[in-house]
């Protein structure tokens, strides 16, 4: 009895150590799963007090009733109504309800607390989500929304676009006032656990060098009682494409991570400044209208509602702000990152101690 505790404690303290000092102070993550940070209440009840949004089908009914007596072309309704899911003219007074209400998941990015701000539900005052207000009555990006189902679904479908990201110079896991994230894409399938549902730790990962320089960032962290946080990252390109769409990313100002890490797991949020094109043209490039509509998803008036939102770096000629404070929700499992030979972009990136 005496030795099979000893064994055990011995194989504990074994474990703690790994995960507290990777091997060569290095460990890698793998993406696999992303969701918009929506916070929400049974039915909506607290944020959507006026109901849910519409989508386009709903909107066309609006706009061209069909007991209106007056015949339409295609030029001045179907087309005209794809155009607008890409171009800012749209001004039609359709009618749109922002999410309510004091609280929103995401970080406080500007480092202020002011009268647009949320409380996180752990009660962190001056959290930066606009996008939240935009998002957050979209049925789309609810929970068992298309939009929602579908960010999963990518991840067991399409090996393309992987987001990793890799910790170097880790002294302890736990522990650490000095790290350095560096990002990929990634090239590999997932592997999935016994159920098909769930992935598992420890597979491989090869970086893209060929085509995925863009998306190859590097910057500071530190991990304080086992939580990731990082450095703004003044300007990152994030791959972000759906099955069969090998297009698709977000360009994000002041990025930041939070994560809870594990030697197998990181769980968390990224947060940042969204670049409101950028989102709209991945939007309108991944989905077409007959997809959106399922979700009551109307690209034209979101994309309306997160220029309305949008909160930071105002364009200079127009004055109007061009990104939108935005969270998401992030799961990562540990993956071994297969570095080419050639791998001359991180080898310049490598941050000095």
């Amino acid at each position: 009895m005496l030795l099979g505790t000893l064994a055990f404690g011995l194989l504990a303290a074994s474990s703690a150590a790994l995960a507290q000092a990777p091997k060569d102070g290095r460990i890698g993550y793998v993406l696999t799963k992303r969701v918009w940070a929506i916070h929400e209440s049974e039915r909506g009840e607290v944020e959507c007090p006026q109901g849910f949004n519409t989508g386009p089908r709903e909107e066309y009914a609006m706009l061209f009733p069909e007991d209106s007596g007056k015949t339409y072309t295609e030029l001045e309704t179907r087309l005209m109504r794809e155009g607008l899911a890409f171009h800012t003219t749209d001004e039609t007074p359709l009618p749109f309800f922002d999410a309510q209400g004091p609280t929103a998941y995401g970080l406080n990015l500007d480092g202020e607390v002011g009268p647009e701000d949320f409380t996180n539900p752990e009660g962190e005052e001056g959290v930066d989500n606009q996008m939240y207000r935009a998002m957050g009555c979209i049925n789309a990006y609810r929970t068992d929304g298309v939009i929602w189902f579908f960010a999963t679904d990518d991840m067991y479908r399409n090996a393309y676009n992987r987001w990793l990201i890799e910790l170097t110079n880790v002294d302890d896991l736990s522990n650490d006032d000095d790290v350095t994230v560096t990002t990929y894409r990634g090239l590999d399938e997932l592997t999935r656990d016994g159920t098909g549902t769930a992935f598992i730790a420890g597979a491989t990962q090869q970086v893209d060098t060929r085509w995925g320089q863009r998306f190859i960032e590097q910057f500071k962290g530190k991990i304080v009682d086992g939580v990731l946080t990082t450095d703004p990252v003044e300007s990152i390109t994030i791959p972000w494409s759906q099955p069969g769409v090998s297009t698709g990313v977000y360009v994000v100002r002041d990025l930041q991570l939070r994560l809870d890490l594990t030697d197998k797991t990181a769980d968390g949020l990224w947060a940042g400044y969204l670049d409101v094109n950028s989102f709209s043209h991945q939007l309108n490039t991944n989905w077409a209208t007959h997809h959106q509509s399922y979700g009551q998803l109307s690209a034209s008036s979101l994309h309306r509602a997160a220029r309305r939102l949008a909160d930071a770096y105002p364009d200079p000629e127009t004055g109007k702000n061009t990104a939108i404070s935005t969270a998401v929700h992030v799961s990562f499992v540990q993956a071994h990152i297969d570095h080419p030979d050639d791998d001359t972009r991180v080898a310049g990136l490598e941050a000095p101690r």
